[in-house]
């Protein structure tokens, strides 16, 4: 991979790290916002869903989508990161509710509008031979955000709220930082080569009519959602409840929770790197997709039959970040550039983000209900069930695109469809 390739998939991959830091900083604040503002119940859970964990990012992802593949992923790396710091500004200086859920929701959306894009021009912008790896690195930064703002925010938890403001200051910094580098990136050529063949056939394609046309596509869609909706209803609510679980049901202090998570996290990062980063694009997909989604299932086994003794915990967390990083989101980021044409790739990974969040979202509501019902046991079995679907439709249809390029994968795909990209 030539050193340009290299600094624009790191450029890039700061929006996968503002994805989870603001994620991390949001939850860990929650608490601490509650008091201040004396906020009820159902405003805690408006935060949580209005954020970029759920229905903010949702609602970003579907309209920055559609907007990278119409106006060039350029453009969104151009405003993007304004919109984000605008958001983060919002929470840093909020003096009231209203003030905090519009800095949730703006910060949100930026993320949602982010993701898809970066995915999209990291895979478009890559060589055939480094996909993988190059995803691997977006995989890593998406890891390392909650990392950072964890030992951040233990830094900073003797201040208070002032700590959380800080906390969303520091993203508000890096922001910058992503801004300044990505608004210098080059325009993805499979983009640009897109809009010359429109410009030159007089054609223009509707984005959602031309997907949801081609049963190739809706295939491919419905394949991904498969892979990574389960996979992410686990996830994301682990994302947010993990600390509640390990302290309600596991006894754990805040301290020891925020240490199991700390690991998790490190582990995840190693994984993404080590793992997915440098195997992905020499080793069996197949079998490297299925090893990662069996590690998670065997995780949350241990958790839920094993219990929360100290050696049930360690395992758990260790297996479940190894398994995290070279697991479902990664191949989902890699499949999701792969399988579908210039014309609507990125339009399509908004329309799946926006459906994996916005469950995501739903499934934060539903979590905590059986878990308080029906306890606990119920509630990690029903975790274990959503991974082993993820595990049997990445396992079975796992696509056969090792090495080709994205015009190979296409033509070879949508060969008996016409207006074929």
């Amino acid at each position: 991979m030539d050193k340009e390739s290299h600094a624009s998939t790191w450029a890039v991959s700061l929006t996968n790290f503002l994805d989870s830091g603001s994620i991390v900083a949001g939850a860990s604040g929650l608490t601490l916002w509650q008091k201040h503002f004396n906020l009820s119940g159902f405003q805690v859970g408006l935060l949580g869903a209005l954020s970029a964990n759920a229905f903010g990012s949702a609602l970003g992802a579907i309209i920055g989508g559609h907007l990278s593949d119409k106006y060039g992923r350029k453009m969104i790396y151009t405003y993007d990161m304004l919109l984000y710091m605008l958001g983060t500004i919002v929470v840093v200086f909020s003096v009231n509710f209203p003030m905090l859920l519009l800095g949730f929701l703006i910060t949100g959306m930026a993320v949602g509008a982010g993701v898809p894009a970066s995915w999209t021009y990291i895979g478009e912008t890559s060589s055939d031979k480094n996909r993988a790896h190059d995803i691997g690195i977006s995989q890593f930064s998406w890891s390392m955000g909650p990392v950072i703002i964890f030992i951040a925010g233990t830094l900073l938890a003797p201040l208070g709220l002032k700590g959380s403001r800080i906390l969303f200051a520091i993203l508000t910094v890096i922001a910058f930082i992503a801004w300044l580098l990505q608004r210098n990136l080059p325009e993805s050529q499979d983009w640009i080569d897109q809009k010359k063949k429109e410009k030159l056939t007089n054609v223009k394609p509707h984005p959602y009519r031309d997907l949801f046309s081609s049963k190739v596509s809706v295939k491919s869609l419905l394949f991904l959602c498969g892979v990574y909706v389960f996979w992410n209803l686990v996830a994301g609510a682990m994302g947010f409840f993990m600390p509640f679980v390990y302290q309600t049901v596991g006894g754990l202090s805040s301290v020891q929770a925020n240490m199991l998570q700390a690991v998790l996290w490190g582990c995840t990062a190693l994984s993404g790197y080590f793992g997915f980063a440098l195997l992905g694009d020499k080793v069996n997909q197949r079998l490297f997709f299925f090893i990662g989604s069996a590690m998670a299932v065997i995780s949350w086994i241990i958790l839920t039959y094993i219990g929360f003794g100290w050696a049930a915990l360690i395992s758990f967390v260790i297996i479940w970040g190894l398994s995290a990083g070279i697991g479902a989101q990664a191949w989902y980021a890699l499949w999701a550039v792969e399988l579908f044409p210039t014309k609507y790739r990125a339009g399509t990974q908004g329309i799946m983000f926006f459906i994996v969040r916005g469950t995501a979202g739903i499934w934060s509501i539903i979590f905590p209900m059986i878990l308080s019902g029906l306890g606990f046991k119920v509630a990690g079995t029903v975790m274990i069930v959503l991974l082993i679907i993820s595990l049997v439709i990445g396992t079975i249809w796992t696509p056969q695109t090792q090495g080709e390029s994205l015009d190979q994968i296409i033509s070879e795909r949508y060969a008996s469809e016409k207006n074929n990209n």
